[in-house]
């Protein structure tokens, strides 16, 4: 670096320490601009995080097949039998599934307490495909078709236990539309999460007496998870040929939490985008700031202009001298931007209860922006002092 370029260095850190209003307020405009954009992608980045970490609680190896009828004049009429449902465990594929048909219905407790559920009749392998655990008693089982026994879920079970306090559920006989059943199990209370439906609100029966209590029911969703190092492609493929060749009335339609994760990523990398897009209006509007300082600095310091230039300073020494201001002010803008940035994000994640990580794109893009806003709208500032005849300079004109 040369003699007169260290010296317009010295010069640029002399003059931001003069003014410190000035470059206070400059700087306040920046910290705001980088906090702004680095906090909105960084809790963009944990908002996306989470979300896919709570969708991951199931496992991304469970996913859903729904079977819909190829001719839409047999829609009523089409389902799979429960034998077919059952023979997706053959395919490569696949580890486990379990069929289900499900409907509405009011729960009666001994002829006090009701409950609206969701009356799903499916087969002992579900609790093993949900992750749903028993607060006491058990599941169903193959052995119960036809017995009239049922598994009621924890939010049904608080319901009745409010209406019938003295009422105990385990052994009790429960009315679910025009059958009486036997609780044989109460489920331990599940968070929501990706479930074909709420296990909380679920009155479990045998899919064999699906018939006879669930009239409408219709065996059309399945319940399953692939096998290991199997893709959603590799499932989709082959679950839609088994299909294809045991019930061509029947077309399948796959849904894992692989496709779904790959569709919330890219939503949500849209919605880090739209964050960061709103939060670079206010680095705008801060880098605005800065140029407007600087050209009211070049219009109060013309005589050190011709002075300089008189000197023997050339444009581009007195050009580099008031970039290298616009620079210092954006780059300490953007470190302070973005520890206030880190402050505030931790604080959205401790008052959200996310885990905090911190987004190193948000922290390097936020210092990266400031420091080329700084050149940017620097550069305009810088051009005008550097252009100033030095005569007119010295006589402040």
């Amino acid at each position: 670096m040369s003699v007169l370029r260290r010296a317009g260095v010295a010069e640029a850190w002399s003059a931001l320490l003069a003014s410190k209003q000035r470059s206070s307020l400059a700087l306040i405009g920046i910290v705001i601009g980088v906090a702004s954009v680095s906090s909105m992608i960084s809790v963009g980045t944990i908002v996306r995080e989470e979300a896919v970490r709570q969708f991951k609680e199931l496992g991304t190896e469970i996913f859903d097949v729904r079977l819909r009828a190829v001719d839409r004049a047999r829609k009523a009429q089409a389902q799979a039998t429960v034998e077919q449902a059952n023979g997706l465990v053959e395919l490569a594929s696949v580890a486990a599934s379990a069929p289900y048909a499900d409907s509405s219905a009011e729960v009666v407790l001994e002829g006090r307490g009701t409950a609206p559920a969701r009356v799903v009749g499916t087969t002992h392998v579900m609790p093993f495909l949900l992750r749903l655990r028993m607060a006491e008693g058990r599941f169903i089982t193959r052995l119960d078709a036809g017995r009239y026994f049922c598994v009621i879920g924890a939010d049904i079970a608080r319901d009745l236990l409010e209406a019938a306090p003295q009422a105990e559920l385990l052994g009790a006989s429960v009315r679910i539309g025009e059958f009486v059943h036997t609780v044989v199990g109460v489920l331990a209370p599940v968070p929501v999460g990706r479930r074909p439906f709420d296990p909380n609100r679920m009155v479990a029966i045998p899919i064999a007496d699906v018939p006879r209590v669930i009239p409408k029911g219709r065996l059309r969703d399945i319940v399953a998870r692939m096998a290991p190092e199997m893709g959603h492609a590799r499932v989709e493929r082959e679950v839609g040929a088994y299909f294809k060749r045991v019930a061509p009335h029947l077309t399948a339609r796959v849904s894992s939490a692989e496709e779904l994760i790959e569709s919330m990523h890219r939503q949500m990398q849209l919605y880090t985008l739209l964050l960061g897009t709103v939060g670079g209006i206010s680095l705008l509007v801060g880098g605005i700031g800065v140029m407007n300082v600087m050209l009211v600095a070049v219009s109060e310091r013309k005589v050190e202009i011709g002075l300089r230039r008189a000197l023997g300073a050339r444009r581009r020494d007195v050009q580099f001298q008031f970039l290298f201001e616009a620079v210092i002010l954006s780059f300490a803008g953007g470190v302070l931007g973005v520890l206030l940035a880190v402050a505030a994000t931790w604080g959205i994640c401790r008052w959200s209860g996310w885990l905090f990580t911190l987004s190193a794109d948000g922290t390097l893009l936020g210092v990266a922006v400031s420091a080329g806003s700084g050149v940017f709208f620097g550069f305009y500032p810088a051009y005008q002092a550097a252009r100033l005849d030095p005569v007119a300079a010295l006589h402040g004109r």
